[in-house]
C-alpha cells in the first residue's frame, strides 16, 4: 500500500465504510458548496476534494453521503490551504438550498419562517446525522437548539448556522437578523468580527450547545416563495429518504408507510407492521420505546398533513378528506376542528 493510500483512502472505500459502520453521515451535496467555497478563495477545490478521499463527482443525491471524519479533514485542508480560519462562514454562502434535496426545497417553499424552523428541526437529519435540533419557544423568542451527537468541526458549525440565518434574509427580507447565536467552539484567535458581520446580532462562543435565537415577532409573516403543494411532496420524499438511511428509525419508518396507507382508507398498525415485517405487538412495543404510538403518529401526521393540503386551492375538502383517509368530509371537519379550532374553509380562508 503506498503512502497517498496511507493518507487519502480510495473515495469508494470511503463511502462503503460509512455504510458498513453505520458512522454519522452528511449529504454529499454539502461538499458541492465547499468546493465552491474553494474555488471562490482561488484554490483548486478539484485537489483538495482528491486529497482527502472525496470522489470530484459528487451529487445531491442524499444517498450519496460523507462520513464526518472525512469531512473534518476537509475542512481542516481547507482552512491549511486558505489560511483562513472563518472558512466555514464562506462555505455558508454558497450552501443553497438545492444542496440539501427534498429538505431545502421543503424549506424554501414553507409558508413562514415558524414552519421553516419546524421542518429544519424535523428533517434535519437527511443533511446530518451529526445534530439534533430543538425548538424551545418564550413569549418574544424561538431558540434553535443543536444538541451534538458526535464531535463536530467549527466549520462545520459556522456553515450550518450562517446558512440558517443568510437562508431566511433570502427567503423572508434581508434585513432580518437573529438576536443572538451562541457556538460551542472557542473564538479563532482574531477575533469575533467575521461572525457578528455575518450573523449582525452578538455572538457568544464556548456554549455548551450551539443555539440560535429568533425574533418570534418575525417568524409568522408570510413568505413569498410559499408552495403549501411543494412543501408537502418534499416532505414526503424526505421522510422517505430518512427512512432509508436510517432504518432503525421506527418513527420514521412508521410516519413513512402512514403517508403512503392513508390514501387509501386501509391505515392500520397491522397493515404497517406487516409492511414491516414484524408483528403490530412488536411495533406497539418498539414505539413505546420511543414515547409515542401508532395512533399518535397517525393523528398527529394526519394533522400536519391536513394544514399543508387545505393550503392548496387546487384540493376540494371532499378530496383532502380521502387524501387522510377519513370515510367523509363531516369526519375530516370536526377532526379539523379539534386540531385548528376553525373548520377547513375558514382556515383556507385565512390562509389566503
Amino acid at each position: 500500500m503506498s503512502k497517498k493510500d496511507l493518507i487519502a483512502p480510495p473515495h469508494n472505500a470511503v463511502l462503503r465504510r460509512a455504510r458498513e459502520v453505520q458512522e454519522p453521515t452528511t449529504i454529499g451535496g454539502y461538499a458541492l458548496a465547499i468546493a465552491q467555497a474553494l474555488d471562490y478563495s482561488g484554490v483548486n477545490s478539484a485537489r483538495i476534494l482528491q486529497s482527502v478521499g472525496i470522489p470530484l463527482a459528487m451529487t445531491n443525491d442524499p444517498m450519496s453521503r460523507l462520513p464526518v471524519a472525512t469531512l473534518t479533514r476537509l475542512y481542516k485542508a481547507c482552512v491549511e490551504v486558505t489560511h483562513n480560519p472563518y472558512f466555514g462562514l464562506t462555505v455558508a454562502k454558497f450552501i443553497q438550498v438545492s444542496n440539501l434535496h427534498a429538505l431545502g426545497y421543503a424549506l424554501a417553499a414553507s409558508a413562514n419562517l415558524m414552519e421553516f424552523c419546524s421542518r429544519l428541526q424535523r428533517y434535519f437529519r437527511l443533511a446530518s446525522q451529526t445534530t439534533e435540533i430543538g425548538m424551545v419557544e418564550s413569549a418574544d423568542e424561538l431558540a434553535l437548539h443543536m444538541r451534538l451527537l458526535v464531535d463536530v468541526s467549527a466549520e462545520t458549525e459556522d456553515a450550518f448556522l450562517g446558512f440558517v440565518v443568510l437562508a431566511m434574509r433570502r427567503l423572508y427580507k434581508p434585513e432580518f437578523n437573529p438576536l443572538r447565536v451562541e457556538l460551542h467552539h472557542a473564538m479563532p484567535l482574531d477575533g469575533p468580527v467575521p461572525y457578528e458581520s455575518l450573523f449582525r446580532s452578538p455572538v457568544l462562543f464556548g456554549a455548551t450547545t450551539p443555539i440560535l435565537v429568533l425574533p418570534k415577532g418575525d417568524l409568522e409573516n408570510p413568505l413569498t416563495g410559499a408552495c403549501a403543494e411543494l412543501a408537502q411532496l418534499n416532505d414526503n420524499l424526505a421522510t422517505s429518504y430518512i427512512a432509508r438511511l436510517d432504518k432503525s428509525d421506527v418513527v420514521t419508518t412508521v410516519r413513512q408507510k402512514i403517508i403512503e396507507y392513508l390514501p387509501n382508507g386501509d391505515c392500520t398498525r397491522e397493515k404497517v407492521a406487516c409492511a414491516m415485517c414484524i408483528s403490530p405487538t412488536t411495533l406497539q412495543f418498539k414505539l413505546a420505546s420511543r414515547s409515542t404510538s401508532f395512533q399518535e403518529l397517525l393523528d398527529s401526521t394526519r394533522k400536519e398533513l391536513a394544514g399543508s393540503y387545505v393550503r392548496q386551492s387546487a384540493l376540494s375538502i371532499t378530496e383532502i378528506s380521502f387524501l387522510l383517509g377519513f370515510s367523509d368530509t363531516s369526519n375530516f371537519t370536526r377532526a379539523f376542528k379539534r386540531w385548528q379550532g376553525v373548520s377547513p374553509t375558514g382556515f383556507r380562508t385565512g390562509a389566503t
